[in-house]
């Protein structure tokens, strides 16, 4: 493959949003990252809850189980919030690049046997097949890490093009 390929992209925001934001993943308090963060919290709220209604049960020795439970609760919801920060951020990046893609005329992916080529709106990203790390693909779409990160929906483009772009990822990356 000397000669270079070129694949224009469709990019309609509604294929990519439902890419990334599949499962959950927008979701502040019940994405994959944060769920178990966000039970574990609402858990240890409750039983702090209890502990304060029975209070007055408790021995004058047995009090600083309430701080104990009190400080649990206080490191779940620390957690929680470092968590849904990481969430927001992630779903703020996402949504800026979105509003790119929704913006652009031209996107376009250019490669040859020794370089691989995004382009959106005239802003160029090229990277050498060693450059990337890791390929993988589904039914819907296909990512790509390295220098640069790239998820392509297949709905962006056409069938043969779609298959030309996984096989040539697949044969560059995965055959390092």
């Amino acid at each position: 493959m000397s000669e270079e390929k070129v694949i224009v992209l469709r990019p309609d925001r509604k294929t990519f949003e439902d890419i990334y934001f599949s499962g959950n993943q927008g979701n502040l308090l019940f994405s994959p990252t944060t769920k178990s963060k966000t039970v574990t919290t609402i858990v240890s709220a409750f039983i702090v809850l209890i502990a304060f209604l029975l209070k007055d049960r408790f021995s004058k020795d047995s009090v600083g189980v309430l701080y104990f439970l009190s400080f649990i609760f206080l490191l779940c919801a620390v957690f929680l919030s470092v968590s849904v920060n990481k969430v927001s951020r992630w779903k703020k990046q996402v949504n800026q690049y979105l509003n790119v893609l929704e913006n652009c005329t031209v996107y376009e992916i250019r490669f040859d046997h020794l370089f691989f080529t995004v382009t959106i709106d005239g802003e160029k990203e090229t990277s050498e097949w060693k450059d990337f790390e890791y390929f993988d693909s589904n039914e819907n779409f296909m990512t790509v890490e390295g220098k640069y990160s790239y998820m392509f929906p297949k709905k962006s483009m056409g069938e043969k093009d779609y298959n030309l772009l996984k096989k040539t990822l697949k044969d560059h990356i995965n055959n390092k």
